[in-house]
């Protein structure tokens, strides 16, 4: 599977990095995703698969009931208590930075990507950032994965409390994004490897892109910015989350 990545200078020294929505890529893991616990046993004891092949599937399991669980609380009648814990779930989700977003939408289906970026970037230093942030990525990721793990005992406890046990499952979801940044993180720089410095195909696709530069360079404001609208026809253009990017801009 191919993934394409698009990079742009958002605002001053900062970049943006986003993938572009494919639509197949979230059927396919839908598709092979089991929808029921008697499935996932019945996928899990007639593979011979390694154990961390069946962890994988124990893992997209949970996250597909998780994302389940949000539609539910998503589609709550306007005042109820699953609309407002909807409306809590917002405010944590917001403080997700955007580097993880990125990471974990690289999965382990992608096998090469296509960074489109302005074309008055030079390539080298594109893909010197994008090494960066999955080198940096494979740190941090790593080292919250296991934070997040340490805390999963501690929130299960409160499941003796009359309540939804939000922070167990604000730490179960935690441990699952780490674990899906660090993977992503892993294949991301495996991918833009400077192909220069070792001895294979290369699985990255460099595309200098003249209309990104031009939307780039007339949405610039005062602040040395890109102003919304810009943001919205690069969005429109080349197919990105706009509340992904925006994050990026916004970044302290």
């Amino acid at each position: 599977m191919r993934a394409r990545l698009v990079v742009f200078p958002i605002r001053g020294k900062i970049w943006c990095f986003s993938r572009s929505i494919d639509q197949s890529a979230s059927q396919f893991t839908s598709t092979n995703t089991p929808s029921t616990v008697k499935d996932l046993w019945k996928k899990i004891s007639s593979n011979s698969k390694p154990l961390n092949a069946n962890a994988e599937l124990l893992v997209d399991f949970i996250s597909d009931k998780m994302n389940n669980a949000w539609v539910g609380l998503e589609k709550a009648p306007e005042g109820s208590f699953k609309n407002k814990l909807h409306g809590f779930g917002l405010q944590l989700l917001a403080r997700v930075k955007p580097s993880e977003i990125l990471l974990k939408s690289i999965t382990k289906e992608v096998t090469n990507v296509r960074i489109a970026y302005p074309s008055s970037l030079n390539a080298r230093l594109v893909r010197r950032r994008l090494r960066h942030i999955a080198l940096r990525g494979t740190v941090i990721h790593r080292k919250y994965f296991y934070g997040s793990v340490t805390l999963l005992p501690l929130t299960t406890a409160l499941a003796v409390l009359p309540l939804p046990n939000i922070p167990f499952f604000w730490v179960l979801f935690r441990t699952y994004s780490h674990w899906r940044a660090l993977q992503g993180s892993e294949k991301l720089l495996q991918l833009v490897t400077d192909s220069s410095r070792v001895k294979q195909y290369s699985s990255e696709v460099l595309e200098p892109s003249k209309e990104l530069e031009e939307l780039v360079q007339s949405g610039h404001d005062e602040n040395g910015s890109v102003n919304e609208k810009a943001i919205s026809d690069i969005c429109i253009k080349f197919r990105l989350n706009k509340n992904d990017v925006l994050k990026w801009r916004d970044l302290v």
